[in-house]
C-alpha cells in the first residue's frame, strides 16, 4: 500500500495524499476556493473512487454546491468514501470530512459547530472557513460568519482572502468601516481578490457612494479572469446595481445581456442573479422585453428544488414574471414542503418564505393588494432565509412598488416612510428620486427637491 505524502495545501496545512494526481487536483481546489476561481472545480473532471479521503470530501462539497435537486445524491458516494477511509486521515481532515458529512445529512447547525471547531484549532484551513461562512450567511447568521474570520484571523493575516472574508462578515454586521479597511487590505495584498471587491461594492452601494463604487468596479473588473461564473456574474450584478440607480439604463440593461446572464445557465447563482437583477431593471422602469422567457425557461425544472428558501423564492418570481404555471406548481411545493424542512430552517420556510411566496407571486400577476399583504408578513423575519442585505433589498422593492401601485392613501403613507428614508442614504439615486416623486405626487406633497 503507498504510504501518505508528507505533503502541504497551498496554507501550509498537512495534508495525508497518496499519489501526485491528488496533490494537484487539492492545490487547484484549495487556492481556487478561497480565490473564487474557476480552477477550483477541476477536481470534479477526474474519477475519484479510489482518491483519499480528502480528496472525496472535497468532490462531495462540490457537487453540493451545484445547490440543485440532485446535489445531496450526488454528493453521498463521496462523502460515504471520505468516512471510510477517514481513519488514515489527519485530524483536521477528518472534521473537515465531517462537517460535509452533516451537511448532506442536512444538519447545518453541526457542520456550523465543526467548522468553528476547526477555526479555531486550524486557522489556517480557509476552505473551511469559507464553507462556515456560506452556511451562516444562508441562515442569515451575519456575526457567525464574522466570528469565523476572526478566529482566523491572527493566524492568517498573510492571505488576502481572509481579509476578504473578513470584510464580507463585517458589512453583513453593519461595521463599515472595518469592512472597507479590511477589503482595502486585502486588495492592496492582491489586486485580484474579487470577494474583496464585492464586499466594498456592498459598502459604497450601502453608503450611498454610487459613483465612487461605480468607478471601482470598472475599475477593478478588468481582473474578473478565470473566476467561477457566479463571482463573475454577481460582481457584474453589482456594477449594474450602480448603473440603475445612477439612471444609467441603456448601460445597466447591456451588463446583464454581456455578462450576468449566459455564462452557466443552468447553475443556480446564475439564474437568481438574472432574475434579480431583471426584476430591478423592471422596478426601474427599463423594459426588458423577452427576457424573462429564456431565464425561465432554466428555471422550470427548479420546482422541486427546495435548498434553500432565498433561492426558491427567485425562482418563483422568475416563472411567474415570464408567465409560466410552473410557478403555480412551484408555489404548491413551498407550501408542502416548508412543515416537513430540516429543524435549522424550518421556521424560515414556514414563516417567511411561504407568506414571500405568496406576496412575489401576486406582484408578478398585478394583484398588490395579496403582494403587500404576503411581503409585508415576511420583510421583518426575511434575515433568516439568507442572502445579503443588497440581494434581500429584491423583496423590499418589490414590496414598495406594490404599494406605489395600488395607489391608496395609506398603502402611499407607508411607501413615503420607506422611500424617503433609502434616499436620505442614497442622494446620488435617480431610481429613488423618480420613485418619491411619484409617492409625493401620489399623496398631495410639494415635489422634491433636486438633487444635491
Amino acid at each position: 500500500m503507498p504510504q501518505p505524502s508528507p505533503a502541504t495545501d497551498p496554507l501550509g496545512n498537512p495534508l495525508t495524499l497518496t499519489d501526485s494526481t491528488s496533490r494537484r487536483l487539492v492545490d487547484d481546489f484549495v487556492g481556487g476556493f478561497i480565490a473564487c476561481e474557476a480552477r477550483a472545480a477541476n477536481l470534479a473532471l477526474t474519477p475519484h473512487e479510489d482518491a483519499d479521503p480528502l480528496v472525496q470530501a472535497y468532490c462531495a462539497t462540490l457537487q453540493m454546491f451545484a445547490e440543485s435537486a440532485d446535489a445531496v445524491a450526488n454528493a453521498r458516494p463521496f462523502i460515504a468514501r471520505a468516512q471510510a477511509g477517514a481513519a488514515r486521515a489527519t485530524p483536521r481532515e477528518r472534521r473537515y470530512i465531517a462537517a460535509v458529512a452533516a451537511w448532506v445529512e442536512g444538519d447545518i447547525r453541526e457542520a456550523i459547530r465543526l467548522h468553528e471547531e476547526q477555526a479555531r484549532e486550524f486557522p489556517r484551513d480557509l476552505v473551511s472557513l469559507k464553507l462556515g461562512q456560506y452556511h451562516c450567511f444562508n441562515l442569515g447568521d451575519c456575526p457567525g460568519m464574522l466570528r469565523l474570520a476572526l478566529a482566523a484571523a491572527p493566524h492568517a493575516a498573510d492571505v488576502p482572502y481572509l481579509h476578504g472574508m473578513l470584510a464580507f462578515g463585517y458589512e453583513q454586521c453593519h461595521l463599515m468601516r472595518e469592512a472597507e479597511a479590511s477589503a482595502r487590505r486585502a486588495i492592496a495584498m492582491e489586486r485580484k481578490e474579487p470577494w474583496a471587491h464585492h464586499a466594498l461594492a456592498h459598502v459604497m452601494l450601502t453608503e450611498g457612494r454610487l459613483t465612487e463604487g461605480l468607478a471601482f468596479m470598472e475599475d477593478v473588473s478588468e481582473t474578473w479572469t478565470g473566476l467561477n461564473s457566479f463571482m463573475l456574474t454577481h460582481n457584474w450584478w453589482h456594477l449594474a446595481l450602480f448603473l440603475i440607480d445612477l439612471g444609467r439604463d441603456d448601460e445597466a440593461l447591456a451588463v446583464y445581456d454581456r455578462h450576468c446572464w449566459g455564462a452557466v445557465k443552468d447553475y443556480s447563482q446564475d439564474q437568481i442573479g438574472a432574475v434579480s437583477l431583471l426584476a430591478r431593471l423592471e422596478l426601474a422602469g427599463i423594459e426588458v422585453g423577452e427576457r424573462w422567457q429564456d431565464v425561465a425557461t432554466h428555471l422550470a425544472g427548479r420546482t422541486a428544488d427546495h435548498v434553500l428558501p432565498f433561492l426558491d423564492l427567485q425562482y418563483l418570481y422568475g416563472l411567474a414574471r415570464a408567465g409560466r404555471p410552473e410557478a403555480d406548481t412551484l408555489l404548491r411545493h413551498i407550501e408542502a414542503y416548508a412543515p416537513t424542512a430540516p429543524a435549522a430552517t424550518r421556521h424560515a420556510w414556514e414563516r417567511v418564505c411561504v407568506p414571500a411566496a405568496r406576496g412575489l407571486l401576486a406582484h408578478a400577476r398585478g394583484d398588490h393588494a395579496a403582494a403587500i399583504d404576503g411581503l409585508g408578513t415576511a420583510l421583518p423575519r426575511m434575515v433568516e432565509i439568507g442572502g445579503s442585505h443588497a440581494q434581500r433589498d429584491l423583496f423590499e422593492q418589490v414590496y414598495l412598488d406594490a404599494l406605489v401601485q395600488s395607489g391608496t392613501r395609506s398603502a402611499l403613507t407607508g411607501a413615503q416612510g420607506i422611500v424617503q428614508q433609502q434616499l436620505n442614504g442614497q442622494p446620488e439615486s435617480k431610481r429613488l428620486r423618480r420613485l418619491a416623486g411619484t409617492v409625493y405626487a401620489g399623496l398631495g406633497l410639494p415635489t422634491l427637491p433636486a438633487a444635491p
